[in-house]
């Protein structure tokens, strides 16, 4: 059952978003906090789309805490086999936070995904260790909390229907993966409405043999769309 989200497109099952290929990214832009030995551990992730987008959130996030020991930024744009990764330690001994962030990244599936790890220093010395299980730590916790989606290609599709065929057509789209954007009532009633590329075939079939064969939704632009997870 499809689910409507706003603003992130419709829900839909993981197995079937896994189907059509598509890798994980994050929905939302949070922020965990940590206390480690008197020192503060601030790890902020957010999703972001291009190399640009990435560099305008790290600015954000260094403006922000412009008083902090680091801020250590780590990006992974793309998703799958084709990434683009960036990693600093910012001033942290070599190896100890950029790289660490970076492998949680890399281990959760994540594509388009920014992290910045802040960090207040407390006084102590946490050493290699020390600085690599904080590091680490504090982005598993954003990693683990974030709200995840797919992004897979759609259509965008309309049709003009009778009006004693609305409800039945709102069962359709919802079962068939979509979800209705728009309904202009007049004469008849025409509907916008969106489906994953996959997905659109099986309405398409169930619409004609609904209808006798005489309606038919009209494709009117293909896109990439935001799908939540469930």
């Amino acid at each position: 059952m499809v689910e409507s989200y706003p603003g992130r497109g419709t829900r839909i099952s993981l197995d079937k978003i896994k189907a059509m290929g598509a890798y994980a990214i994050p929905l939302n832009e949070i922020r965990r906090e940590q206390v480690v030995v008197n020192s503060r551990f601030i790890a902020t992730l957010a999703p972001v789309f291009s190399i640009e987008e990435a560099r305008v959130f790290i600015a954000r996030i260094r403006k922000e805490f412009a008083d902090a020991s680091h801020n250590v930024p780590v990006y992974i744009i793309g998703g799958g086999n084709t990434v683009t990764e960036y990693f600093s330690d910012d001033g942290e001994p070599s190896g100890t936070a950029g790289k660490p962030v970076l492998a949680v990244l890399r281990g959760s599936g994540l594509g388009d995904v920014a992290v910045v790890v802040t960090r207040y220093f407390g006084g102590t010395l946490l050493g290699t260790g020390g600085l690599v299980k904080a590091y680490t730590e504090s982005t598993q916790g954003v990693v683990n909390a974030v709200e995840r989606g797919r992004r897979i290609r759609a259509h965008v599709a309309l049709v003009a229907i009778p009006y004693n065929f609305l409800e039945r057509i709102r069962l359709m789209v919802s079962r068939q993966n979509g979800e209705v954007l728009e309904e202009d009532f007049a004469g008849d009633i025409t509907l916008t409405m969106q489906f994953p590329v996959d997905s659109f075939d099986a309405f398409q079939a169930e619409l004609r043999e609904m209808s006798a064969g005489k309606l038919k939704a009209e494709v009117v632009e293909s896109k990439e769309a935001i799908y939540k997870t469930v």
